[in-house]
């Protein structure tokens, strides 16, 4: 589908085609929240079309302008650096997205590549770990201190026995929350900052 031109007198126009690679037309599972979202975003677009009636564009696209249209890539730019500046986030690009996707998906995973792999398009699984090796090679020096621990200094020699209380604060994880990934996804200092940077931004 080849759509209009936003613009007068602009000949770039934006087109809508299978992709070229077979693995890059894939199913990718999101996070009930996600699609809580999408489903929110989808009633406010109906609506949006209810009140503008033939003047909304319909190309059956959930990701469009008010009307209709598809999104161009310098109003995501434009938004996304909006929500960078207005929560203090690291000053990223709108790619970075999907490398911090694999990143986390990588270690709440436990290092599990073909899943991964899955949801990020690479055709060959050594293509993850040739990009993302070093987030692995963290987690191996982890399990090499565990081991260290464990069997050098012989302490938690049970794998079953919790580890000593530090004093730390603790925190009541809700039903239905894996609470070991949880952990990982806290103790990350980039994704630390993330939750400070959104906890400034919401009011109670």
């Amino acid at each position: 589908m080849i759509f209009p031109s936003q613009k007068k007198n602009n000949r770039t126009v934006r087109v809508l085609k299978t992709p070229k690679i077979d693995s890059s037309v894939r199913k990718v599972f999101i996070p009930k929240s996600v699609a809580q979202c999408l489903i929110d975003l989808k009633a406010d677009q109906d609506e949006i079309k209810e009140v503008l009636g033939n003047e909304y564009q319909d190309y059956n696209l959930l990701m469009a302008t008010t009307f209709g249209l598809p999104i161009g890539d310098s109003y995501l730019r434009t938004k996304m650096q909006e929500i960078i500046d207005a929560l203090g986030l690291p000053d990223v690009v709108f790619h970075s997205l999907r490398h911090t996707s694999v990143t986390y998906k990588l270690k709440l995973s436990g290092g599990d590549i073909k899943a991964v792999q899955g949801d990020s398009g690479h055709a060959q699984a050594d293509m993850v770990t040739e990009v993302y090796g070093h987030i692995l090679d963290e987690d191996r020096k982890k399990n090499a201190q565990l081991i260290e621990d464990a069997f050098y200094k012989k302490e938690n020699l049970n794998p079953d026995m919790k580890r000593p209380d530090t004093g730390k604060k603790k925190i009541e994880v809700p039903d239905g929350i894996d609470a070991e990934a949880l952990m990982k996804v806290l103790n990350n200092p980039e994704m630390a900052a993330m939750l400070a940077g959104l906890a400034k931004g919401v009011t109670v």
